[in-house]
């Protein structure tokens, strides 16, 4: 791979961190302070899954665990529960994409959201076992629901201005086959 691939690669995942930053920071903002009756979408996990499957050498699975475990702290969540979900569809999405090959878009949404939906379960799940309050299901359902529908959106920002594109066989040729 030539300098200018692996300098990209590098800045790809510093920015990918510093996106990570921002989206927590904007989270710990105490913008409103009654309870809101809905749940804004994940958009961490959304831009997670967007760059894991577009560019997989971008979102090391350690990156993402530390983001995410980051979050999970700050946010006083369960520690490492969400972190460990994510890192799990993660991998999960990547074996798979990588043994089919080419998927459409709405293919990608779809798996995406059947992840989404397995590890929200999952998380929900395991909160219940270890006798954690539990939040509303409606918040809950509420914020894998937006988490869904604001995908595709994520997907067209981050193709677009952030040039996170599934590479080609072309590319793939050119950086050395990394792909």
């Amino acid at each position: 791979m030539d300098n200018l691939g692996l300098s990209r690669m590098w800045w790809m995942r510093f920015v990918y961190l510093g996106l990570a930053m921002t989206l927590l920071f904007f989270q710990l903002l105490p913008l409103e302070t009654l309870p809101r009756g809905w749940a804004p979408p994940d958009l961490l996990a959304a831009i997670t899954f967007t760059w894991m499957l577009r560019r997989p050498d971008y979102v090391p699975l350690l990156s993402i665990a530390a983001a995410l475990l980051l979050t999970d702290l700050l946010l006083q969540r369960p520690p490492g529960l969400w972190a460990a979900l994510v890192v799990a569809g993660c991998a999960f999405l990547k074996s798979r994409v990588s043994g089919q090959g080419e998927i459409s878009f709405v293919g990608e949404w779809a798996s995406v959201g059947l992840v989404l939906i397995a590890i929200t379960v999952f998380n929900r799940l395991i909160l219940g076992i270890t006798a954690v309050e539990l939040t509303s299901l409606w918040l809950v359902f509420c914020q894998l629901l937006l988490t869904i529908v604001v995908y595709p959106i994520v997907a067209l920002i981050s193709q677009t201005l952030m040039g996170v594109r599934k590479l080609t066989p072309a590319d793939a040729d050119v950086l050395g086959a990394r792909a």
